[in-house]
């Protein structure tokens, strides 16, 4: 069952690649004056650099959920999950040194429900400050929120699973 999450959750993400830039035979497609750069213009990564999720960062992403958790006590979504859950998101969240929330973007948003990440981000904000990420200080970690039609949640580092079908 955990493969076949993963298996969902992969495809599901597209990969942030720019085109190749290639004629149907192959061969470079020739560059037209519109796409040439601006002088002086450099290659801008189309990839958020995040904070490696060492050890300690997946421990301080389970303080976060439970941090969460007791906010939305009554929005989490209690006992195992249904297997074909409404919406996968995959959040990144950016705290400062003192856990306020900064910053909160997606790697994986659900096309069927363009809802759920808007919703997900206010109540992640209105829960700002986070505890204080002690030593780590300021930086991004990333938990993926299965989201029930119903709007309660639960968050990866705290799920108790899946039903079986």
């Amino acid at each position: 069952m955990a493969i076949a999450t993963a298996a969902f959750a992969i495809a599901g993400c597209s990969l942030l690649k720019p085109a190749d830039n290639k004629t149907e035979d192959g061969n470079p497609a020739s560059a037209s004056p519109t796409d040439e750069a601006s002088p002086g213009s450099r290659d801008i990564p189309t990839v958020r650099l995040i904070t490696a999720q060492t050890p300690a960062i997946r421990t301080y992403r389970k303080i976060g959920a439970r941090h969460i958790y007791n906010k939305y006590a009554s929005r989490i979504y209690k006992g195992k999950i249904p297997p074909l859950v409404y919406a996968v998101v995959v959040v990144e969240t950016d705290i400062d040194a003192n856990g306020k929330v900064v910053n909160v973007s997606f790697s994986r948003v659900p096309s069927h429900a363009p809802e759920v990440p808007p919703m997900i981000a206010e109540l992640i904000k209105a829960t700002s400050p986070l505890p204080s990420p002690g030593k780590l200080g300021g930086h991004t970690y990333v938990d993926t929120w299965l989201w029930d039609k119903s709007g309660k949640f639960q968050l990866d580092s705290l799920t108790l699973g899946q039903r079986s079908r």
